[in-house]
């Protein structure tokens, strides 16, 4: 298991590995580094030395050596952060952002080789050893990584662990240390901290896990913060509770932060300034205002042209006429409880909507919200307690068998992440034909390879990714494999859960795009299951809006959106960051004024 140890940092990766970012690109178009311009205007914060930075980075060049020859992955990269700043490092997949962030604590694998400056705090980090950048992580420099449920370790306590981040790092006793991680909980923001002390990560919500990640960072006030996608996989309200927090604990500590994200609105909302990377390189940086909206990098433009926008006068998915016929699938006043006597858990109450072919529904709601498991329950996957799901004209509980088979064999499905959805030990092949071996046994090698083909072709990947392992692919391509695997036995409804909130913005189009132009020609409906606003404004014509369990409202997706009715609904898109940071510090404002008054 890969969890950070006591200091906040993980264990050393493989040591022929390569950071994710230099994953196989995707083949759409993608600008070329060789098109840019010598007289760009590219600030070089070399000219300008200070004292100050928490973070000073100089000429920094990472390469990997492979079996297949050296990968290149960062050249000739400079930047700084300052005391109380927050720089925001952005680019696809394969710009090397990732690889400046892991060798700014040191914890590139094995086979990196590095040169140029890293400076943090008074420690050289490229040339230090071990015992060094041991003592430097955690104390002078932490940081926050994407996914909480693997940064903690599932068998201790939350409390445990923040107390074993003070006590690595600082003399104290054991009862000092525990009373001081219950006042680290206190000050991120969990409620009941002295309770919340003894539970286990799995018995918090994913904002409260994210806010133990935080607390355990912040234990030992370090001067550098590194934020690795710290709110990708959170709802729009954590996300912005979990900036607020950032936000707070930078200024009164005055800690610089380095933010890696691909969320062009979360940098609006938190970042000074930005640094745009385009393979390995950077190509602009400046303050957010300037690059975001008045950008002077072609592929700086191309990046926030790919972000969906949340306004009234973006896109939307308003003009699709609502189709006609019997939906491919319904619920009516289904109720799910789990467990049993007082412990039970009510999760869903009386939920009822529709999809119909050849429509995209988009499921939003907080965390919590019953979104996911009305999913499962349109997938078969949890029965309810009460109601009625109708799937293809059929009562999907009183199916049995074979019939039942049959019905679910007309379901797609593409999960949030397709790391964990793609077996590592099969091929592309193998884990597109997998439907095809289970549900189709009456054909021949010959025809599933056919058919494999035919649907890679389908979702634009190229025939010779077919014999690659998921982890030899970008995580775009990966997302379109598992597409292509949705799509193989041609379903009549396809069930997406957060698709694409672990892409880049411009492979999150491609991925929406794609199936957008598959659901035109091959007429499926489509559940799409998101926290992402912007996304369901844009591409689905009807959205249900969901809280605890139930459904508050629902309707036209551009109507809804923009007129809401009810108040929680109004909350949900008052939280939402646009990339735009003057109308970002307006909503913000806006947003605790409201909160002020309630």
């Amino acid at each position: 298991m890969n969890n950070p140890d006591i200091s906040g940092t993980p264990r050393p990766p493989d040591d022929r590995a390569v950071p994710d970012d230099r994953a196989v690109p995707d083949d759409r178009a993608v600008p070329d580094d060789r098109a840019v311009p010598d007289d760009r205007a590219v600030p070089d914060d070399r000219a300008v030395p200070d004292d100050r930075a928490v973070l000073d980075v100089r000429d920094l060049a990472v390469t990997f050596t492979t079996d297949t020859g050296p990968v290149p992955a960062v050249r000739g990269v400079s930047l700084r952060v300052r005391p109380g700043e927050t720089l925001a490092l952005v680019g696809e997949s394969g710009s090397g952002k990732s690889t400046v962030a892991l060798a700014a604590l040191g914890l590139l694998p094995g086979n990196a080789v590095t040169t140029g400056r890293i400076t943090v705090g008074d420690l050289d980090v490229v040339g230090a050893g071990e015992p060094e950048l041991t003592r430097l992580r955690g104390r002078t420099a932490s940081m926050v990584f994407q996914e909480p449920a693997t940064a903690l370790d599932p068998l201790t306590r939350v409390g445990a662990q923040i107390a074993e981040v003070v006590r690595n790092h600082r003399k104290v006793s054991r009862a000092e240390a525990a009373a001081e991680a219950v006042a680290l909980l206190r000050r991120v923001g969990i409620p009941e901290p002295e309770r919340r002390a003894r539970a286990f990560p799995f018995q918090l919500s994913g904002g409260q896990r994210q806010r133990v990640v935080i607390a355990m960072a912040v234990a030992n006030s370090p001067g550098l913060l590194v934020a690795d996608e710290p709110t990708t996989a959170l709802d729009v309200t954590v996300q912005a509770e979990i900036l607020d927090l950032l936000r707070e604990l930078a200024a009164d500590a005055g800690t610089g932060v380095l933010l890696v994200t691909h969320n062009m609105g979360v940098v609006a909302d938190f970042a000074d300034r930005v640094a745009v990377m385009l393979r390995g390189e950077v190509v602009e940086t400046g303050p957010a205002e300037d690059v975001l909206l008045r950008p002077a990098h072609d592929y700086t433009r191309r990046l926030l042209a790919a972000v969906p926008r949340l306004t009234a006068d973006g896109p939307a998915a308003e003009d699709l006429a609502a189709p006609e016929g019997e939906p491919v699938v319904r619920l009516q006043d289904v109720s799910v409880r789990f467990g049993r006597g007082r412990g039970a858990v009510s999760a869903l109450q009386e939920v009822s909507f529709t999809v119909r072919a050849g429509e995209t529904v988009g499921l939003v709601g907080e965390s919590g919200s019953g979104k996911s498991t009305a999913a499962r329950v349109a997938l078969g996957l949890v029965a309810p307690d009460a109601g009625r799901v109708s799937l293809f004209g059929a009562d999907l509980r009183r199916s049995r068998g074979r019939a039942r088979r049959r019905l679910l064999s007309g379901v797609g499905v593409v999960l949030q992440d397709p790391v964990a959805s793609l077996d590592a030990r099969m091929s592309v092949a193998e884990c597109v034909a997998e439907p095809l071996r289970v549900h189709r046994r009456g054909l021949s090698a010959a025809e599933r390879r056919a058919r494999v083909a035919e649907v890679l072709d389908l979702v634009r990947l190229p025939g010779r990714v077919a014999g690659r392992g998921p982890r030899e692919l970008s995580g775009g391509q990966r997302q379109r494999v598992s597409l292509a695997r949705a799509l193989v036995l041609g379903p009549r409804l396809l069930v997406a859960d957060e698709p694409t909130s672990a892409l880049d913005v411009s492979v999150q189009r491609t991925v929406l795009e794609v199936i957008a132009e598959l659901q035109h020609e091959l007429g499926f409906g489509c559940l799409l299951v998101s926290h992402d606003l912007a996304v369901v404004r844009e591409f689905a014509a009807r959205v249900v809006v969901m809280r605890g369990g139930r459904v508050l409202e629902q309707g036209a997706t551009a109507a809804t959106l923009r007129h809401p009715e009810t108040e929680y609904a109004r909350r949900l898109l008052a939280a939402v960051p646009v990339p735009d940071p003057v109308l970002q510090r307006a909503r913000r404002a806006a947003l605790r004024g409201q909160e002020a008054t309630t």
